[in-house]
């Protein structure tokens, strides 16, 4: 058998030009979707979220916890939503998801 026949379905001779020189993780992350203020505006959400979460576990003691446990919830929410919301919007996953959702969302 001759190795040009086994191995010419499973090979790919030329890489697609579009993913461009970046390989492994860093070619499926793509932040052309979203617009630069977008960016921006995703950024700091994501990032003040993730600090109100973190200043929350810094409190050690506290008399009626009721609302810094609802805090830390919707803290945390709040980080792990627009982390998600990120990565939909910077991976391929975007083109799976309707796109109206992910814009309502």
């Amino acid at each position: 058998m001759e190795n040009g026949a086994v191995y010419s379905p499973t090979t790919e001779e030329d890489p697609d030009p579009a993913r461009g020189p970046r390989g492994g993780l860093a070619a499926y992350f793509f932040l052309g979707r979203l617009p630069l203020h977008r960016r921006v505006l995703k950024g700091s959400q994501l990032l003040l979220s993730l600090l109100a979460f973190v200043c929350e576990e810094v409190v050690s003691q506290c008399t009626l916890c009721g609302g810094l446990y609802f805090f830390e919830f919707v803290s945390c929410s709040a980080f792990l939503l627009s982390l998600l919301i990120l990565i939909v919007y910077c991976t391929p996953v975007y083109e799976r998801v309707d796109a109206a959702k992910v814009r309502s969302s």
